[in-house]
């Protein structure tokens, strides 16, 4: 069945795994560490896979490499070869798992860290890598399995990773009390383009028609970038309804809902595939999902 596969040298666990790396940090240099006998041999580890298949793996992209498709397609089946043989290798040494969970800066914060934390977590489940990632590359990650899991807003992703919804939350908006003293005064400056926000990048897509002409006076990384600005006393900001505001008595909460959507939904993101290479993940899936819909419902909304 391998004969063909096998027939020739130059293809190895090694120059794949080697591929891999390289494809995953965008350069020789970062995949090696800068380690200048690490670069020649994974530049040579490279070249002997290219002999091999016949094909360009690799092309310069600014100062780095990337990946052609074909060097894509190939680190994804070695990804996915390497991680079953590190799974068994250590249900062979009876270790403990581990997965990696990417989400907002806002969601680890209020949802991952406590559920995660918890004595139960620590001393009776698997273990977690927590990694704050942007929403445009939690799907690729995903499909790469670079990720095991993720917390996204999305209604959809491309196939064949699928998600299950954990529950609601709802869009505030709020505003300086000093600045604007009645909701209609904040609504007219919101209509008007004249209502300072923080505006963060968590902020979905979908929401953005309720900023109507206002340009964000301020963009912030996430949520809680967002709720300091807001505490300056300068800016408004549009924040979920589990993250706590500063004092009610600094802060109009303006409900702009006949201009847009404000009700979003949290959803546990994954690629099937990981159930295929990790017997484990399938009950991790959904031990983590209970817990995470059970801690958002928990949440005290504002």
């Amino acid at each position: 069945m391998f004969t063909r596969l096998f027939a020739e040298s130059g293809l190895s666990l090694d120059r794949l795994k080697a591929l891999v790396e390289v494809g995953a940090s965008g350069s020789i240099a970062k995949a090696s560490a800068s380690d200048p006998v690490r670069q020649s041999q994974y530049s040579r580890q490279i070249k002997e896979l290219e002999d091999f298949f016949k094909v360009r793996l690799v092309e310069r992209h600014g100062k780095g490499v990337r990946l052609t498709s074909s060097g894509r397609e190939l680190a994804r089946i070695s990804r996915f070869f390497l991680l079953g043989l590190s799974n068994f290798q250590r249900g062979c040494l009876n270790e403990r798992q581990m997965f990696r969970i990417g989400a907002s800066a806002t969601v680890i914060q209020h949802l991952l860290v406590p559920v995660l934390a918890t004595h139960q977590a620590v001393h009776a489940g698997p273990r977690f890598a927590i990694e704050t990632v942007e929403p445009e590359e939690i799907e690729r990650r995903l499909h790469d399995l670079t990720l095991d899991f993720a917390i996204v807003t999305a209604d959809a992703l491309s196939r064949p990773l699928q998600l299950e919804e954990l529950g609601p939350w709802w869009l505030r908006l709020w505003v300086p009390a000093k600045e604007f003293r009645t909701e209609s005064a904040a609504l007219k400056a919101l209509d008007q383009g004249l209502l300072p926000l923080a505006v963060a990048h968590e902020v979905p897509a979908e929401a953005s028609c309720i900023l109507n002409r206002s340009q964000p006076q301020l963009s912030c990384d996430s949520f809680l970038d967002a709720n300091v600005a807001l505490g300056r006393g300068g800016v408004g900001a549009l924040l979920p309804d589990f993250v706590e505001p500063p004092e009610a008595r600094e802060v109009l909460r303006v409900d702009p809902t006949v201009r847009g959507k404000m009700v979003f939904a949290y959803a546990l993101a994954w690629n099937p595939r990981l159930m295929r290479l990790n017997i484990h993940a399938m009950r991790t899936r959904d031990s983590l999902f209970g817990s995470l819909r059970e801690r958002l419902r928990s949440l005290e909304r504002y």
